[in-house]
């Protein structure tokens, strides 16, 4: 460092403000500290920028990624915001049914013989929350998950010291305002018998999304069966409508005009079984997805579905780690909800949804 000051003629410490992004270095001393880095190939140390101001500029990324699909776009977002403020993102993913207590401090315990100046937890499930909540740490940490679980908010507070607490944000998906779009984008084309497909209560999105669409659908005059499916899989949804559909011919029931689904997986297992069964979509039944994952555009027809926003979901939540650290303004959400700030998901409404078909 005192190489490159000398050849730029300045001070020690303007080289270090260059390194740092400060604000306070002009444009032709900031271009000529630069290239006397780049003639002399100085980079500087980690270590040792460590030890003078006690910080590591890591951040220590912890996410269930078996099944949980938003983690790709939510981690590219908090990895270029961090990378603007001059901070690294190191990244360790686990299997989010099965990450047991003693797993998850082991990581969190590696992080932080790596300096990590805050954590963030992308937790799907609930033994993930409960994880990241039990475990005691000195250093601030934001939590990414949804609402409602059978470990409520209040209840994961409660696993944390108010110390730890003081040093927690979470942030997650408003699901139940995307519900809420879903109930009334479907009682608006007169659908009043509705199938929901839940997904595995484990997961805290599918506890989330069901109660969500309870709640919606009741208001809306919906009257709603649930199908409690095991897993997220378009092969158990496939399975489970076969079944659905056997019952209702063998009974002679009413079959309902719209089908709702805890996710696009699900979605394309129920497409499947309709057509299987000569039932045109949405002539006959109508079908709702929720994630808009890839491709579901290019199904026949094209599904309706939810579309999370998952890069302002990792966005906000590395302005709040930001903001823990000290280094940023408080996040504006569009909504709150049981300690969360939540962003906000697009209904994307395709050629599933149609009109209730008439008798």
């Amino acid at each position: 460092m005192f190489e490159v000051a000398k050849m730029a003629g300045v001070s020690h410490q303007t080289v270090s403000r260059v390194i740092n992004h400060s604000s306070e270095v002009s444009d032709a001393t900031r271009a000529r500290v630069q290239h006397a880095i780049d003639v002399l190939g100085y980079r500087p140390s980690n270590s040792a920028r460590t030890l003078a101001s006690h910080r590591s500029h890591t951040i220590g990324l912890i996410a269930g990624g078996r099944n949980f699909l938003g983690p790709i776009s939510a981690i590219s977002s908090v990895e270029a915001v961090a990378r603007r403020h001059g901070l690294f993102l190191a990244v360790s993913m686990v299997h989010e049914a099965r990450c047991a207590q003693k797993e998850f401090e082991d990581l969190c315990r590696t992080f932080e013989e790596q300096n990590v100046d805050a954590f963030i937890f992308l937790t799907p499930t609930d033994i993930m929350l409960s994880a990241a909540c039990r475990t005691n740490l000195a250093e601030p940490r934001v939590l990414v998950t949804s609402t409602h679980g059978n470990l409520s908010m209040s209840r994961a507070g409660g696993l944390m010291d108010a110390a730890g607490r003081d040093r927690t944000a979470i942030v997650g998906i408003d699901q139940w305002g995307a519900m809420e779009e879903v109930a009334r984008l479907v009682a608006r084309f007169g659908h009043r018998s509705a199938l929901y497909f839940a997904g595995p209560l484990q997961w805290r999105d599918a506890v989330t999304r069901l109660l969500g669409w309870r709640k919606a659908s009741a208001a809306h005059l919906v009257e709603s069966r649930e199908v409690q499916c095991n897993s997220w899989d378009s092969s158990e949804a496939y399975a489970r409508m076969n079944h659905e559909l056997e019952s209702i011919g063998s009974s002679g029931a009413r079959k309902p005009t719209v089908i709702v689904t805890a996710n696009d997986a699900q979605a394309v297992g129920v497409t499947r079984a309709l057509h299987e069964h000569g039932l045109r979509i949405p002539q006959d039944i109508s079908v709702v997805g929720f994630d808009d994952m890839t491709g579901v555009n290019d199904m026949w027809p094209p599904l309706t579905t939810v579309r999370p926003d998952y890069e302002s979901l990792g966005t906000a939540s590395m302005r709040e780690v930001l903001r823990l650290l000290g280094e940023g303004s408080e996040t504006t959400f569009v909504a709150n909800a049981h300690g969360a700030g939540l962003i906000p998901a697009e209904l994307i409404q395709r050629h599933s949804l149609g009109p209730v078909p008439r008798m």
